[in-house]
Order: C-alpha cells, then sequence, then structure tokens
C-alpha cells in the first residue's frame, strides 16, 4: 500500500518493486480491487520455507493487493500464472530472510513497530483509527501492517550488520573513481530560482535606471530577510515568477556563463550580487548545490557510546536495564569513559567509548536520532540500533567546511553504495540457496 508511506528504514531493492506495486496512495481514499482480483483462495501449502509454510490464502492476497496497485497504475498485467509464480519466489525469499534475521538473534521491539504505524499515519493525515479504517476498506488490517513492518525492520536490520557493516573501501578505490570522473567531465549542479527584471530594447538610460532601483529595491529586501518566492510573484517578469522563480537543479554547463560564474562561489541561502545582461536585471539565490567542485559544510557532533550486545545469553530487557544502571551511575558522577572502558562492548571501549568527529550519515537513523537530540554533556537514555544497545553522550559540536574531503567523500559513499548492494545480491542468494525449499502445485 503505497499511500503508507514508508519510514525511514531501508527495505532491501528486490523486495521494493513489491512493496511499491502492493503499495499505492490513497487517490481520494482507496478504490476498490478489480473484479479479476476478487478470487475465493483455498487454504493449502504452496511451499514449505525450512520449518514454515506459504499457503495459498497468503500468495492470493498479495497477488490482489499486486493487481490491484498496478491496476491504478494503468500497468499492464503478465498473465496470472507468470506473477503468481514471481510472487512465490519473492514470498520465499522474504521469508528464508526473516528466519535467518530472528534466528541469529535479531529482534524488532514492538514499540519501534508502534511508532512506526503512528508515523505513517500522521504523513497520510490520519489518526490511528483512520488509518485501520483504510486498512480494513482495502481488505487489510493494523495486525497485518504491523506485521509487514515488522518482517521488514528483521531484513533491514539483517543486512546492516550482515552486509553493509562489513563494506570497506581503499584509498585506492577512492583515486581510481576519482579518475574516472575527472576524465568524464563532471560538473557541478545549482539548484536555484532567479528573479528578472526586464528591460526592453531601445529603452532610455532614465528608464534603464528605473528599472536598475526595482532590481535594487528587490535586493535590499532580500537582505532583510523578505521571502524569495513572494518578492518574485510581486516583481520578477520571468515565465515562473508565480512558481517562486524557482528554476531547480541546473548544471553549471547548461545555463548562461553570467549565471554560473555568479553561483560558484556562494553557500547554500546565499543570493548572488545584482547581474546585467540584454535580457535586463537578474537576481539568482542559491538553494543547494552538488558536485566534485561543491563546497559542503556540516554540523560534526563529537560523540561517546556504550554498547551492549545482545544475543542468546543478553535479552533485549537485560541489555536495556545494564544500560539504565550504567546511567544511574554517570548521572551520580562516576565517568563515562570509564564505565565505557569496563562494559562497552564496542571497538571503541579501549578508547572511553569515544568516536571522534561523526559526520551526518556516519550512524545507523536510530543512532543519529538520538544523538541529534542531545545537548553538549548530555547522556542519552538507552537507545537500541541493529548492533545492540547503547547510551550515548554528546562532548561538542562545530559546523565544519569539509570542501576538501567532499570529492573523498562522495566517492566513497557511491563506492560503497555499489559494493554494498552486490554484497547484499550475494547475501540474499547465499540465504536463500541454503533454505530448504519444497514447492507444491499451484492448483
Amino acid at each position: 500500500m503505497k499511500f503508507l508511506k514508508r519510514p525511514e528504514w531501508r527495505c532491501p531493492h528486490w523486495a521494493a518493486a513489491l512493496l511499491i506495486a502492493a503499495a499505492a496512495p490513497l487517490p481520494g481514499m482507496l478504490s476498490p480491487a478489480p473484479a479479476h482480483a476478487a478470487v475465493v483462495p483455498l487454504d493449502q501449502v504452496v511451499a514449505v520455507v525450512n520449518d514454515e509454510v506459504i499457503t495459498r490464502l497468503e500468495l492470493s492476497k498479495r497477488y490482489a493487493e499486486v493487481v490491484q496497485n498496478l491496476s491504478r497504475q494503468n500497468t499492464p498485467l503478465p498473465p496470472r500464472e507468470v506473477l503468481e509464480k514471481q510472487l512465490l519466489e519473492r514470498m520465499i525469499t522474504e521469508l528464508a530472510l526473516q528466519q535467518h534475521a530472528r534466528g541469529t538473534g535479531i529482534r524488532v521491539d514492538p514499540t519501534q513497530v508502534e511508532r512506526a504505524l503512528q508515523r505513517i499515519a500522521a504523513q497520510n493525515n490520519l489518526d490511528m483509527a483512520g488509518l485501520a479504517a483504510a486498512l480494513e476498506r482495502e481488505g487489510q488490517s493494523l495486525d497485518g501492517m504491523r506485521a509487514t513492518i515488522r518482517n521488514e525492520l528483521l531484513i533491514a536490520r539483517a543486512r546492516e550488520r550482515d552486509v553493509d557493516n562489513r563494506v570497506s573501501v581503499s584509498d585506492a578505490e577512492i583515486e581510481g573513481y576519482l579518475q574516472t570522473q575527472v576524465q568524464q567531465g563532471a560538473e557541478t549542479e545549482y539548484n536555484f530560482a532567479h528573479i528578472l527584471v526586464t528591460v526592453p530594447e531601445n529603452a532610455s538610460p532614465e528608464e534603464i535606471q528605473a528599472r536598475r532601483a526595482r532590481a535594487e529595491d528587490v535586493l535590499a529586501q532580500l537582505a532583510q530577510g523578505a521571502d524569495f518566492a513572494q518578492l518574485s510573484a510581486s516583481h520578477s517578469d520571468a515565465p515562473n515568477a508565480l512558481q517562486g522563480g524557482a528554476i531547480g537543479w541546473r548544471a553549471s554547463g547548461k545555463m548562461p556563463s553570467l549565471f554560473a560564474e555568479a553561483l560558484k562561489p556562494l553557500r547554500p541561502g546565499d543570493v548572488a550580487p545584482l547581474l546585467k545582461s540584454g535580457n535586463g536585471f537578474h537576481i539568482l539565490k542559491l538553494y543547494d548545490k552538488r558536485g566534485l567542485d561543491a563546497s559542503l559544510s556540516v554540523t560534526q557532533t563529537h560523540a561517546r557510546h556504550i554498547l551492549i550486545k545482545t544475543n542468546e545469553l543478553t535479552s533485549e530487557a537485560d541489555a536495556r536495564n545494564r544500560l539504565l544502571q550504567l546511567k544511574e551511575r554517570i548521572d551520580n558522577g562516576v565517568k563515562f569513559d570509564e564505565l565505557a572502558r569496563l562494559h562497552s562492548e564496542d571497538a571503541s571501549a579501549t578508547k572511553g567509548g569515544d568516536l571522534g568527529w561523526v559526520n551526518p550519515g556516519d550512524t545507523v537513523p536510530d543512532f543519529e536520532k538520538a544523538m541529534n537530540a542531545l545537548q553538549p554533556g548530555q547522556v542519552s537514555e538507552p537507545i537500541q540500533s541493529p548492533f545492540g544497545w547503547h547510551l550515548i553522550q554528546v562532548l561538542e559540536r562545530r559546523d565544519q567546511d569539509v570542501t576538501q574531503e567532499r570529492q573523498k567523500l562522495l566517492a566513497r559513499q557511491a563506492i560503497r553504495e555499489r559494493k554494498a548492494e552486490e554484497a547484499f545480491q550475494d547475501w540474499v542468494r547465499q540465504i536463500r540457496d541454503s533454505a530448504y525449499v519444497e514447492l507444491r502445485p499451484l492448483d
């Protein structure tokens, strides 16, 4: 159900197509399923996966969801037997991955599932009762959605632990990537907006001066904090004036050189000095830029943490309680770094849990969200991530210009994403191949 906007966790790419197909926005709310999807399934086993089964009822339900949403998108349907075969294979793979996650100690806290449900409801302008009603009209239920979210979280956390956390990128790989980018002529892209005050052809000096004064007045108002979109609507002569003057993303090589040169030294949020061309006077505001030569300033956090991992011997409750006891000792004056050296199960324990300066995106979302909510000197409550339970302390923050590091940072991210996706596909295949699977006839 795509109308249920997804929370922030990542689901596997191979599953994304099915999740999208099985999820369409509430167009005016939910349209009824097409007549050919209304089948009465027989409750029989169609596949055995290790010690669990997939039934005809489950397969038919998934088929009906996918058909309904493909129909909404006006996508031609493949023959039923072809689509059912594809769906069944994906359901087998999903179940094998869920079994692997559960069998290796990954658990999903029910409160996290409930928070995800609440976010989905809020993103669709619904309360929980409205979400339940919408699902019921779709022929589904809150319990079914809870199970879907729980299973997606299981797989996502297994991927983070078994795949993403094991991917490494060498300096040689980064240098090779950057050389390729230079050879391909990668250029900067700018997201900006534009106000134009035109000057008529053959305008008199007095008229040109009047138009310049009008443009300079707009610049002065912007300097005082006026809204760019509002000034565009009231002063710009450009065709997109009523759209806030937004140009969107435009490569430097695909815009007038006058604009490219003016945008190049700007930081996001800056307004360029007044520009003059044959068309008149131009005012540019930069919203963002990206590319190898784009500057980048980020807020870095100096943090440290204590990690307690969960396993067969340490339950979720045990790990959380141990951290609550440690936090109480810290609140009573015991030094954080001393307890980290004694109790943390992370490699940073020898450094008192010190993680150094952390950039946005360096940690998993649950950890980063909790860290960002802390003030310097503050210690978090126990928080859960795919790696276990943490206490986090923020030591200090700074805004750091990382322009010189940007090229390597972007290269590392691109290489890491590519290698992680390749490793993930291998991981999925290995788990699927190692599962005991018995297929039954699809009568």
